[in-house]
């Protein structure tokens, strides 16, 4: 037992002295090897620094109202989506909220937003593989920001710096700051507005400086890279039915999907999305051609209504339907590649008419929401891709950047791109969330300090201030937390 204790007391020392702690699903770093760099950052260029905190003060109030808004907005929106029985695809972005990770003094608090697609922002439930590294860097280096600017604001007002550290709870990483409690109180409360503004305001910066750094992102590779030529093929999954001799490989650049051009990889998904929601285009087959390439087949009805008038085992014929003058019900099973390949699309048989030559627009008969999509990535002979658009766009990963030089990385361009999306997205909402005015979080020392800056003077008394912040508090904490447990449900019952 003595041993025991013994070395139970060794441990624990050992944790001290390197400023570790660890607690079922937590482990936690402390050091005030940063204290000086902390020091010399909140005493540099004194006046700019009372602006930025200022400036930054303004914004978190309006945060904390805005974030009431749009939670109460989007709790609204989820609820009328659980209600609907069959609820429209949306386009608009849901705001999800996923997580929520208590440290010391402050709460780091990460959201995403889910879009619905198979692949929404959910790691453990749907996050690809692939971007756990994204996410979870993201995540960490979001969390170090936003502490680094109370850290920052709080020297910047005389308040003690104790130390900064980083943690893990479960999976998620994170950061926090050791302020000197007494120091906070004793200060003004648009002081300790400055320091707990600080936190959101260097989010945001955060958020809007990785845009910036994505919109410019052509500008900074032009040296590099050059744009504006077509969408290049990074990666094809396995399972992708664009796979196959005749598919698409990495390094191919896509020009066209049918008729529609593709100059980067917002053209590809909006062509794919045009494709998908309208009807199947034709292609113009002279009489003579469609003659000698159909063979008479019999005709059926699928299940689903749609016809079919080829043998299930074929792989390069396809079930075309045609209109003549006197029948516009009539199928024809056709070598796909060859009426296609010297054809152009069409819509109708007047779209097809040109040098007397009798033509007629012969459209592929497919399964209901199956498309028939001409891919061009010349010099290859075109890819022929048949079955629903969204599972070439799913299994297909392109990007908009051509290197100049074949020893430049086709990758980093894309990884630039999503690194700063993830920035972008978790960084701005670990700013709405903490802005929140609920317990533990940012938006509650903010509601405090705020009620104090501004009511002093019409609710005498401190302790009815405090408790119209309690109620405010109890409201805030209650909406976010139907957003939280909502939002779960949302994610993971899909």
């Amino acid at each position: 037992l003595q041993s025991s204790n013994s070395l139970k007391a060794s441990y624990e020392d050992w944790l001290l002295t390197y400023g570790l702690s660890v607690s079922p699903f937590h482990l936690r770093w402390q050091t005030a090897l940063f204290n000086r760099q902390f020091y010399n950052w909140g005493r540099w260029k004194p006046r700019f620094l009372y602006l930025w905190f200022s400036i930054g003060m303004v914004f978190g109030i309006v945060a904390m109202f805005g974030s009431v808004i749009l939670l109460g907005k989007t709790l609204l929106q989820t609820l009328t989506q659980m209600l609907t029985e069959a609820p429209k695809a949306q386009n608009d972005r849901v705001l999800q909220v996923v997580v929520s990770v208590p440290s010391l003094g402050l709460w780091y608090k990460v959201i995403v937003l889910h879009e619905n697609s198979p692949c929404s922002v959910v790691p453990g439930v749907n996050l690809p593989i692939s971007q756990l590294t994204y996410f979870f860097s993201a995540i960490l280096i979001s969390g170090v920001i936003h502490e680094v600017g109370h850290g920052v604001a709080a020297i910047r007002e005389q308040v003690r710096f104790n130390g900064f550290g980083i943690f893990i709870f479960i999976v998620y990483p994170g950061a926090f700051v050791d302020l000197f409690t007494t120091h906070l109180q004793l200060i003004s409360p648009v002081q300790q507005l400055r320091i707990f503004c600080a936190g959101v305001w260097h989010n945001f910066v955060l958020g809007v400086a990785s845009f910036i750094v994505l919109f410019l992102l052509p500008a900074i590779l032009f040296p590099f890279y050059y744009t504006g030529v077509g969408a290049l093929v990074t990666e094809v999954a396995e399972d992708s039915p664009a796979n196959g001799p005749r598919g698409l490989f990495v390094g191919d650049l896509v020009t066209n999907l049918q008729d529609c051009p593709v100059y980067n990889v917002e053209d590809w998904n909006s062509c794919l999305g045009d494709i998908s929601e309208k009807s199947q285009v034709g292609y113009c087959v002279s009489a003579a051609t469609l003659q000698q390439l159909s063979f008479p087949a019999r005709v059926y009805r699928r299940l689903d209504g749609t016809v079919e008038c080829c043998s299930n085992n074929s792989l390069t014929d396809i079930c075309f339907s045609y209109s003549n003058k006197l029948d516009s019900h009539l199928y024809a099973c056709l070598p796909a590649r060859k009426v296609i390949e010297a054809s152009k699309v069409c819509r109708t048989n007047m779209d097809c008419h040109k040098d007397f030559v009798p033509s007629f627009c012969v459209t592929p008969s497919l399964e209901n929401q199956t498309r028939l999509i001409r891919v061009k990535h010349p010099p290859h002979i075109d890819m022929l891709y048949v079955g629903h658009p969204m599972h070439l766009q799913y299994t297909v990963s392109l990007s908009s950047f051509v290197p100049r030089q074949n020893f430049l990385s086709i990758d980093l361009p894309v990884v630039i791109e999503t690194f700063c999306k993830y920035l972008i997205s978790l960084s701005g909402a670990l700013a709405v969330i903490n802005a929140v005015p609920c317990f533990a979080l940012d938006g509650q020392w903010i509601l405090n300090s705020f009620l104090e800056a501004t009511l002093s003077s019409l609710i005498v008394e401190k302790q009815n201030r405090e408790l119209v912040g309690f109620l405010i508090l109890l409201a805030g904490s209650a909406l976010l937390a139907a957003n939280v447990a909502l939002g779960l449900w949302m994610v993971t019952a899909r």
